[in-house]
């Protein structure tokens, strides 16, 4: 039998935690947050929050958090296309999903960055479902050749396509989410089979700092009735849209993922809902907002420390970079905030694959950050000790030997104990390595994505799915008086 100590980070210490929650709570009933939805006030009044109507703003107090954490699930389930159990979101589970909605794509045969296009976002798409160790896709690119109006549902009806793993999604106008809820209950067949086995996680953002957007909050409360997992992600910038200091910037994450809980709540107590983040702290040199920074990623495990303390799923934006290319700056940046991530036991991790501050996806990338992931989960699993002695028999049986190579035990384990990458990390020596053609990790994960994109075929929905999707979609472009939509 073999047992494990999981490694573990935890960077507050529980009595600082308690004074953040409470601390949050008290700008909740003092402060106030703004909510500019209209329904989401009349669901905080009939809760009995103080609202201000003329001024959208409510005030929450204690009781009503309370109330609200208790019937908010601790667990959360995400099936896949086919119904299979995908994410299991709860205690320490870590699952990585592509960083999302990037305005650009990272072009390794130009050597820079461009706008992307549909062919893009279904390569992503299809290259994502091939990478074992990316348990979910994303909506990870907006086409520059869809009409913005309608590009959320047109990214989700790609990704339903071209990969049969759950997606994370979002919005960018209020009349996407029943077109969106319409195409995943296509898939389950009727809505509560996909309240039963849902397929996506939806994506919903405050605005730092302490404001709910009409459209953020319209999400918010439509997420809770559908019963699809609804994504928090706070976003304080400390120093420019929060308080500069880390402890100050967890408070105001804190207040403004506690408010959204409750409007969630209210809308449909013990609907599903993920309490996730992407905080940065700002660069005062350059006037950017570095997710690769330390600090960064200090608040991310520490928030995520809170959300485990309010006993709900987390969520982090990490293992993504700033960098523009890739090269020793994106490498570095994405491991350290994947393992980072994994150690603090982050629920679901939104990032491989992404560059320049959230804001560029790189195929390449991507099949370099599988990798990462793959040595994360590897590390979590900790170091395993035996019920028999662990090397005392085995040093005298190898002091006649002299190794190991050949030993029964070593044949037993040794596939077990290792995380073996793929090709595209170099373990040869130099003389093999300069026979190969001396290629970068970049070059090598070029040749890969090739590779894959010509010979990996996700397995594809029935045809009476697709005509439905379609329909769906080409509904949405006559209202843009568009014929035809892009190839897909």
């Amino acid at each position: 039998m073999q047992k494990s100590n999981r490694p573990k980070l935890e960077i507050l210490e529980k009595e600082k935690i308690k004074k953040i929650v409470e601390e949050a709570i008290e700008v909740l009933e003092k402060v106030g947050v703004f909510v500019e939805n209209e329904r989401g006030l009349e669901l905080l009044d009939g809760a009995d929050a103080k609202v201000e109507k003329k001024e959208k703003k409510a005030f929450i107090k204690a009781d009503l958090v309370e109330k609200c954490l208790k019937t908010a699930p601790s667990q959360i389930k995400v099936f896949d296309r086919e119904g299979e159990l995908a994410l299991d979101l709860r205690g320490d589970n870590i699952h990585f999903d592509p960083g999302s909605a990037a305005l650009r794509i990272y072009d390794l045969d130009l050597n820079k960055s461009r706008h992307p296009v549909t062919k893009d976002l279904i390569n992503f798409a299809r290259l994502t479902d091939s990478l074992s160790y990316l348990k979910a896709q994303s909506t990870a690119l907006i086409p520059s050749d869809v009409p913005e109006q309608i590009s959320d549902r047109s990214r989700l009806f790609i990704s339903l396509q071209h990969s049969a793993k759950p997606i994370v999604t979002g919005t960018f106008a209020k009349d996407g989410f029943e077109v969106m809820k319409e195409m995943l209950v296509t898939i389950r067949g009727n809505e509560e089979g996909l309240k039963a086995k849902p397929l996506a996680i939806f994506d919903c953002c405050p605005s730092p700092p302490l404001k709910w957007s009409d459209l953020t909050c319209h999400d918010l409360i439509c997420c809770a009735e559908a019963g699809i997992p609804a994504e928090l992600v706070s976003m304080p910038l400390c120093g420019a849209t929060s308080p500069v200091t880390l402890a100050g910037a967890l408070v105001q994450h804190t207040a403004e993922n506690l408010s959204g809980i409750i409007i969630h709540q209210i809308a449909k107590p013990g609907s599903p809902v993920i309490y996730g983040g992407s905080p940065s702290f700002f660069d005062m040199r350059k006037g950017t907002t570095p997710m690769g920074a330390i600090e960064t990623m200090m608040i991310d495990s520490a928030y995520a420390q809170i959300g485990k303390y309010l006993n709900l799923p987390t969520h982090a934006y990490m293992g993504l970079s700033d960098a523009k290319i890739l090269d020793y700056q994106s490498g570095l940046e994405s491991a350290a905030g994947a393992i980072l991530a994994a150690l603090s036991g982050i629920n679901v991790i939104s990032g491989p694959g992404m560059l320049d501050f959230e804001s560029c996806q790189s195929l390449e990338k991507l099949v370099l950050d599988n990798e990462i992931c793959g040595m994360a989960y590897r590390l979590v699993q900790g170091i395993g000790s035996r019920d028999e002695v662990l090397a005392l028999n085995l040093l005298k049986e190898a002091s006649s030997e002299k190794h190991f190579l050949t030993s029964p035990h070593t044949l037993k384990w040794f596939k077990k104990e290792s995380f073996f990458p793929s090709e595209v990390i170099d373990r040869s020596n130099l003389g093999d390595w300069e026979k190969s053609g001396k290629k970068t990790a970049g070059e090598r994960a070029k040749e890969k994505v090739k590779k894959i994109l010509s010979t990996h075929q996700p397995k594809p929905l029935p045809q009476e799915i697709i005509r439905e999707l379609t329909k769906i979609m080409q509904s949405q472009a006559r209202l843009q008086n568009l014929d035809q939509l892009p190839e897909w």
